[in-house]
């Protein structure tokens, strides 16, 4: 953590330019490794859990940045934005990574949850940056999906809050 025991830092903007670049681009490269090829992937997400010196904030500051998602998303061809979780906890701390799918947030096919730990991070001064993919949704999925549910409600699905 870049910022863990200096105090209330304003500006996060210079480690945020330094690190979420190379951050994205090394983990989204293991990602598509992984799996052969952005085209594999179908749905995504992203989380960051900062240890007990550091602040959501910095978490937050690595993963919300296109810098860091940008290419991801490119590497994978998606329209949608990334699921995300930032929290803040001591080694072995629970690391969950919500994915959706990467063209359509709406298809609740693909809204799961990678959860993993490792043992000793964060340390009270690092944060663990992740991203997950899956290659398909869940299997047996029917529970539908939002448009449905909304044209049920008769709402609209271009303004689902009804704002």
């Amino acid at each position: 953590n870049p910022w863990a025991g200096r105090g209330l830092v304003e500006d996060l903007k210079p480690e945020i330019h330094e690190a979420a670049p190379v951050l994205g681009e090394l983990l989204t490269k293991m990602i598509i490794d992984a799996v052969g090829s952005g085209e594999a992937v179908e749905g995504y997400g992203k989380a960051a859990v900062v240890g007990l010196n550091g602040e959501i904030e910095h978490a937050s500051a690595l993963i919300h940045t296109l810098r860091f998602g940008n290419f991801y998303r490119q590497a994978v061809g998606a329209k949608s934005y990334l699921a995300f979780c930032n929290t803040r906890g001591p080694a072995n701390a629970p690391i969950m990574i919500p994915l959706m799918d990467k063209n359509d947030e709406g298809r609740r096919s693909h809204y799961l949850t990678i959860q993993t730990s490792i043992p000793d991070a964060p340390a009270a001064d690092e944060i663990v940056v992740a991203l997950g993919a899956s290659v398909g949704g869940r299997p047996h999925h029917r529970i539908g999906d939002r448009y449905q549910d909304l044209k049920d409600l008769g709402q609209d699905v271009a303004n689902p809050a009804g704002v």
